[in-house]
């Protein structure tokens, strides 16, 4: 084994001067002003602006630099001195721009004036406001409203959010998907059913109290940051924290915390995770057994380990759960988790040992084939010693986009049973349809049978981010209309429908003036705490508008009049908007505008965290999983599970660069990770180019060719390369069976030399 080449690797902590250099290069490479570095000194504070990444809390007493190397990124990138104006596009077609590289089109800056899309010369065109939303109001009026998708980023505020629902469904459906169909409806779907709720329990206070966290399939130091605070100073109070991921990431490793001068000097590293257990992909399912195993064999040993009170009062279906771990096999469970029983009962000493436990996840568990059966083992592990619905304890998802919860909060579903349809009608004198909608992958199947004729996007680079690239791209400009709210030039834009529009809006760190004055809104974080956000940077162009008025604009253009639709007022107004929310949800939003710059956000409440359970059992729910592995498919030789990754130089679709350095990865994008071992195995060399293959997906050829072999650490069977990049190897077919939610975090794939 001496002669493997050996894995690449980034030998800093995560944060740190290396954090500081990644936000200094985005700076420079956007031309940002220096407006820019004052939006930062506010970001996250009370009455300031809330950060546009990801879905972190904003503490009640937050640090001077409340923000994270992704969040400063993210800001900056929004406020760059770069602009996309129509001579930009007079300069290029359509068709030359789809050859460049996602990171050149987001380069070119803000988007300034709203454009049309021009068959004749294959191009953008300037088009004025009016004429623009008329005729997307007059499209609609013609397409069959059930043919029509509204799709909703994750980024857009409460207030335009609210109202981009009660318009989809004034118009005639539910067709209603958002980011959250992408990356975390497995557990809006798998949490509910075992705890009622479908978001996570715990708030930012119990991150103070607990005595270990589990955290499994998660990156913290490139998709989340700013968790980095809160688990550097759980630790240094004792607290054991157990990792659960196929990659060491560095971010789960160590941290140097950059607001901290002695750290920064002459201090060392605070190590993060206490044990790292390097599972397979799709293996948290057998091991998250072992762990629960563990914990039975220590009850069945000693006794007063298992919470009975709590599974009495508050459980169903321990019994059945109980008897199926106690006769699972611990060869089975470490050959399908790809850890030793020494690692996993290790792991459930820990968790034994800990009087309260956080279970934190991301999209390792929720992107995969039965993911929320991943979702229903982590839940039974808590529960069985009472750690949902106390103090220190509780489940809690970590949430990509900044809003993509509170979209859902406030009505962007395609499920009528979650939107308080009878309120709706009462307030709006309308009756609101009660026929399922398209869930992203639904719309997807709707574009390929010919079936969607119409697509509205507020915001977003939905084409990019979806899977099966081969067969979905060619079928999106088949569509009637195309029309988006967007920041910046972006893939989406360049598959065109019939009618296409780039309608071009604020980001929220500028100044929002309405009729009414300069306007506040609101967002949801992952602890389900709303905040006031209020930009105060002035306009990328004088022709922007803000994402509530874009829709009140093609509502107003689309719909008929009705005294009781304001759409005029809503606009010059977004306290009005607020008060519809309070009126439609009183129990979460009542004194909304007078509570939301409170510090640290007011709680809209969560039953669960009070252990009331919203299930069919009026109980929290044991599950028996009914198989071993999350992911989907069975081994078979020269199989390799992929798991699709975003680099540190990235959010989402958003590609700031071509750094990766928390992996030690500069450059091309166009690489596949491969273990050493199974380098030597199938006689690979590092730099050779290779074609991924999908070997699932009966009668249809996906591939990528042109990667880049590329050692690292993994477990054997186990590739992971970029999203987007790879999303052409995962077939549309390949979802959650409860969500529908994507299955990039587990795609089986074989090696082909190129």
């Amino acid at each position: 084994m001496d002669n493997l080449v050996k894995p690449r690797r980034y030998h800093h902590a995560t944060g740190g001067w290396g954090s500081l250099d990644g936000m200094a290069r985005v700076e420079v490479a956007s031309k940002a002003p220096p407006e820019a570095l004052r939006t930062l000194s506010e970001q996250n504070k009370p009455e300031g602006y809330m950060c546009s990444s990801c879905a972190w809390a904003k503490p009640p007493s937050p640090h001077p630099a409340e923000f994270c190397e992704n969040g400063a990124k993210a800001t900056i990138w929004d406020l760059t001195s770069k602009r996309c104006t129509p001579e930009f596009f007079a300069q290029h077609t359509v068709t030359a721009l789809a050859e460049w590289e996602e990171h050149e089109l987001e380069k070119v800056g803000r988007l300034t004036h709203p454009m049309r899309y021009d068959a004749a010369s294959d191009r953008y065109v300037p088009v004025a406001w009016d004429e623009a939303l008329e005729a997307i109001g007059r499209t609609l009026r013609r397409l069959e409203p059930r043919s029509v998708t509204f799709y909703a980023s994750g980024k857009a505020a409460l207030e335009p959010s609210y109202l981009y629902g009660v318009f989809a469904r004034m118009y005639g459906n539910n067709n209603l998907p958002d980011s959250s169909n992408m990356c975390h409806e497995t557990t809006s779907v798998g949490l509910k059913k075992v705890i009622g709720s479908p978001v996570g329990t715990c708030t930012f206070e119990d991150l103070q109290h607990c005595e270990a966290i589990f955290y499994l399939g998660q990156n913290p130091g490139t998709n989340s940051p700013r968790i980095l605070h809160p688990l550097k100073d759980a630790v240094e109070r004792g607290c054991r924290i157990v990792a659960f991921n196929p990659l060491r990431e560095k971010g789960l490793i160590e941290f140097v915390d950059p607001q901290n001068p002695w750290q920064m000097t002459l201090g060392k590293p605070t190590p993060i995770a206490d044990q790292y257990v390097q599972v397979r992909p799709g293996g948290d399912i057998a091991a998250l057994t072992g762990v629960c195993k563990r914990v039975l064999e220590l009850e069945d040993e000693r006794g007063g380990v298992l919470d009975h009170a709590f599974l009495a009062e508050h459980c169903h279906g321990f019994e059945a759960f109980a008897a199926q771990v106690r006769a699972a096999a611990w060869d089975e469970i470490e050959r399908h988790s790809g850890v030793t029983r020494a690692e996993l009962e290790r792991a459930g000493d820990s968790y034994v040992a800990a009087r309260s436990v956080i279970g934190i996840y991301g999209m390792g568990l929720t992107q995969q084939v039965h993911g929320s059966q991943a979702i229903g083992m982590l839940v039974n592990l808590l529960l069985l010693r009472g750690n949902i619905g106390r103090p220190g304890a509780g489940c809690q998802p970590i949430r990509g986009h900044s809003n993509v919860q509170g979209q859902r909060t406030v009505g962007i579903s395609e499920k009528p049973e979650l939107v308080p349809l009878d309120k709706l009608r009462e307030i709006f004198g309308f009756d609101p349809p009660t026929e399922k909608g398209h869930t992203t992958v639904e719309f997807l199947e709707a574009l390929l049978d010919g079936s969607a004729k119409g697509f509205v996007g507020l915001g977003g680079n939905l084409a990019r981010a979806v899977p099966d690239h081969a067969r979905v791209h060619p079928a999106w400009r088949g569509m009637e209309l195309t029309a988006h709210v967007a920041t910046r030039l972006n893939r989406t834009h360049l598959m065109p429908g019939k009618e296409s529009y780039l309608l071009p809006c604020l980001v929220r760190a500028e100044e929002d003036i309405q009729a009414g004055g300069p306007q506040t809104v609101t967002i949801e974080d992952s602890f389900s705490h709303i905040y006031g956000s209020i930009g105060r940077r002035k306009p990328a162009s004088p022709h922007l508008r803000s994402e509530l008025a874009i829709v009140a604009g093609i509502a107003k253009a689309t719909l008929p009049p009705n005294p009781l639709w304001r759409w005029d007022e809503w606009a010059g107004d977004y306290r009005q908007v607020r008060e519809l929310i309070a009126r439609t949800y009183p129990d979460e939003f009542h004194d909304m505008d007078a509570r939301m710059n409170q510090p640290g956000g007011f709680y809209r409440g969560n039953p669960a965290h009070e252990r009331v359970w919203k299930t069919e059992s009026g109980k929290a729910e044991f599950t028996v999983p009914s198989v071993w592995t999350s992911h989907g498919f069975d081994e078979a030789p020269g199989r390799y599970t992929l798991v699709t990754l975003r680099s540190n130089d990235q959010f989402n679709t958003t590609v700031y660069g071509h750094s990766d350095r928390l992996r030690g990865l500069e450059g091309d994008r166009m690489i596949v990770l491969v273990s050493p071992e199974d380098m030597a195995a199938a006689n690979l060399s590092e730099g050779q180019k290779v074609t991924l293959v999908t070997d699932c997906g009966e009668g249809i050829h996906r591939a990528v060719a042109g990667l880049a072999v590329t050692p690292y650490d993994l477990p054997r069977g186990c590739l992971a390369g970029y999203f987007p990049e790879l999303n052409p190897l995962v077939p549309l077919e390949h979802h959650d069976q409860l969500s529908k939610t994507p299955a990039a975090k587990g795609v089986p794939v074989r090696i082909v030399a190129d």
